[in-house]
């Protein structure tokens, strides 16, 4: 498995001892192998009805934020991985976000991979569009999709529980990751489709008080989507009905949480499962690849 062996040949995190996962910011996490067991994983996905499940690169692990002589062997042997996975699995692309090489990114998506994840770490801000402009006008000229997800959970004072990553730092990175899109990303990108992982941090469940300071009413953005992690019924209803279903894609976070349901009835089921030429229905999953 050549990213699991590059983890493993690591002496500083994000790095694997056997199969214990080290990261800067959080606490020692004891991977399972089965949980990454491709046959099993792709009869997981059949059963749960998926034509094509999407994996990607974990940006919390921080390997984009590595510099380029780190992380390019890492990026190579999850692209390797990833390109080699059997069907129904397709991939994200991901990419250095230190030192931008958009010829790099271009030859992985030359190799079939659905879009460009990065981390919201990278996209917090007008300096993190203006350095991943490259990156994003690349996939404007190719009409593919970019795909923000939560980055390292960055330093932290010790003694904080296990779920503090999950629930504090990556929900602030992806409320921030929104607010940006919408001031930086979206007037000097107009053609880019998004998705933002983990509703957005719940950030467009703050259009009010956007409002309220300024910021416009909120219109919904047609090419801007929320894939809902591990969320369950309350907060999918309640980003719903800010920015409607067809924007809302049902997505997991396997091995660690199911896919919920979503208890949104029918109506809005069918709208999860059925595409159009403008719906994103990329959700993702995490393997080991090999």
């Amino acid at each position: 498995m050549p990213f699991v062996a590059a983890l493993r040949a690591r002496r500083t995190p994000p790095l694997l001892n056997g199969w214990t996962l080290r990261l800067a910011g959080e606490p020692p996490f004891e991977v399972d192998p089965d949980d990454h067991d491709v046959r099993r994983r792709a009869e997981t996905a059949r059963k749960d009805g998926l034509d094509r499940a999407l994996v990607s690169l974990s940006s919390p692990l921080g390997v984009e934020h590595l510099p380029a002589d780190e992380a390019r062997p890492l990026l190579d042997a999850y692209h390797e991985g990833a390109a080699a996975l059997p069907e129904p699995f397709g991939a994200w692309a991901s990419a250095c976000v230190r030192d931008i090489d958009p010829a790099a990114t271009a030859r992985v998506l030359d190799a079939g991979f659905a879009g460009l994840q990065l981390p919201a770490t990278a996209l917090a801000g007008p300096e993190g569009y203006e350095r991943c402009a490259p990156l994003l006008d690349l996939l404007e000229e190719r009409g593919l999709p970019l795909f923000v997800h939560p980055g390292p959970a960055g330093a932290t004072g010790g003694g904080e529980p296990g779920w503090w990553a999950a629930m504090v730092p990556y929900a602030q990175q992806m409320h921030a990751a929104w607010f940006a899109f919408r001031a930086f990303g979206r007037p000097r990108h107009p053609r880019l489709r998004v998705c933002f992982a983990m509703l957005a941090g719940l950030a467009p469940l703050h259009g009010e008080r956007l409002a309220a300071r300024g910021g416009g009413r909120g219109e919904v953005d047609p090419d801007v989507f929320v894939e809902t992690s591990s969320y369950g019924p309350r907060a999918a209803d309640a980003v719903v009905r800010a920015l409607g279903v067809d924007v809302v894609v049902h997505g997991t976070d396997r091995p660690y949480a199911g896919p919920r349901d979503l208890a949104l009835g029918e109506a809005a089921e069918h709208a999860f499962r059925v595409s159009n030429p403008h719906r994103m229905l990329l959700g993702k999953e995490r393997i080991d690849v090999g």
